[in-house]
């Protein structure tokens, strides 16, 4: 039984939404960050940047004040605006290739110590820490978790329906996205969901697990204050089918001292190899990895001999690690070694060909992207996906909607 309950969201005027909402700020680069705070005075990245001035200047604790003073400063100036009761929303977001279509709400903090909300990735705690700070210092979250439930025809029906009634919003951003939003907010409508959610066993997190255990480290410590906002985290919940899942790529700055031949050698150990020359090959099913390596891109075929029974070991990013990242190129820490780099399969693989033809990475690993029963798999098993092994998307806008503390 999943519980979801309605909160008084605080979110941008509708005439200043789209100047408002902004992309993750580690998306931007340094001079897309400084054009969009030069010239948009409402860009929901002048709340956020103070987190990241001067950070080697002054404490952790000012500069997340820092933040909640701006936040303060929007809402002042009338950019933000508070909802007067409790409500739901339905949430649109169209790119060139796909409709994403889901509920924010407020999901029970409860329901993830009790596995109703099941993981597949693991967490670093000093992200935890610094996160559960970050929320403890601002008061306010605006990164919603991404969480998948089963595909329900009853909701995908209740859905075609709502999106018939007027928007609260409807814009466009500059990567030539179109996002709606429409409210829920009939007392009969908030009961009929909840009840929909109620006969959910279980749901799964897709993005955003630093961002879940922050908030339950943060119920853990300050529940004693009776702060009902506390037990709930926002979340975007979102049909299974309606996730796009992409792999990351893998790019290695060098082959731990083997040759070319050498290193094509050991491989033929665990892969049958096909030299595809200039061709822009990349996988096609799993258990198959593209390579790209001294201007020759290479299909890698995974011996069936080799196949586990194990979930996680069948796992295509663990088949590299095992057979190919730890024992050939003593590549141990996926998270730390400076060696490795991730590049998402949003993303070109003649991007992957530019940099290692640059020379300042030799070799460059693809594989072939999980998909959700994979990912299910796992966390009903509760086991751990090896570090970037999916890029998920729908993305949130940053200061669309606020959550309070």
């Amino acid at each position: 039984m999943s519980k979801i309950i309605p909160f008084k969201a605080v979110r941008p005027t509708p005439d200043k939404v789209a100047l408002v909402t902004c992309r993750n700020y580690d998306d931007y680069s340094s001079a897309e960050l400084a054009a969009w705070l030069s010239f948009n005075p409402y860009s929901f990245l002048h709340v956020i940047h103070p987190a990241y001035m001067h950070s080697q200047k002054i404490t952790l604790d000012k500069r997340f004040k820092g933040v909640a003073h701006k936040y303060q400063d929007f809402k002042e100036e009338g950019i933000f605006m508070e909802e007067d009761k409790a409500v739901f929303f339905l949430y649109e977001i169209q790119n060139k290739v796909q409709t994403f279509t889901g509920f924010v709400a407020g999901t029970s903090i409860e329901d993830y110590k009790n596995n109703v909300i099941k993981k597949h990735e693991d967490t670093l705690q000093y992200r935890v820490e610094y996160f559960k700070d970050y929320l403890h210092q601002t008061g306010f979250n605006t990164e919603p978790v991404l969480i998948t439930y089963p595909d329900s025809e009853t909701l995908n029906s209740w859905i075609a329906e709502k999106k018939k009634s007027q928007p609260v919003y409807n814009y466009s951003t500059t990567n030539k996205e179109k996002h709606q939003v429409w409210k829920i907010e009939a007392k009969e409508e908030i009961q009929w969901l909840q009840k929909q959610f109620e006969q959910i066993p279980e749901l799964y997190i897709a993005d955003g697990h630093h961002r879940l255990a922050s908030a339950e480290l943060l119920y853990d410590e300050d529940k004693h204050l009776g702060n009902e906002n506390l037990n709930y985290f926002m979340s975007f919940l979102i049909a299974e089918s309606n996730v796009k899942i992409y792999e990351y790529n893998r790019i290695i700055r060098d082959l731990n001292g083997f040759t070319k031949d050498d290193f094509l050698e050991k491989l033929t150990e665990n892969f049958i190899i096909k030299d595809k020359e200039q061709e822009l090959w990349k996988p096609q099913s799993k258990f198959e990895f593209g390579m790209y390596l001294d201007g020759h891109f290479y299909a890698l075929f995974y011996k069936q001999d080799n196949k586990q029974p194990s979930i996680i070991e069948n796992l295509d990013a663990q088949i590299l690690y095992d057979k190919v990242l730890k024992p050939l190129l003593a590549i141990e820490d996926l998270r730390n070694d400076e060696r490795i780099e991730y590049i998402s399969g949003k993303q070109s693989i003649s991007t992957i060909k530019e940099l290692v033809d640059e020379g300042e990475f030799e070799v460059g690993f693809m594989l072939f992207p999980s998909d959700i029963s994979e990912i299910k798999a796992l966390a009903d098993n509760n086991l751990i996906m090896p570090p970037k092994s999916t890029y998920i998307e729908p993305k949130f806008r940053s200061g669309l909607m606020v959550y309070e503390l």
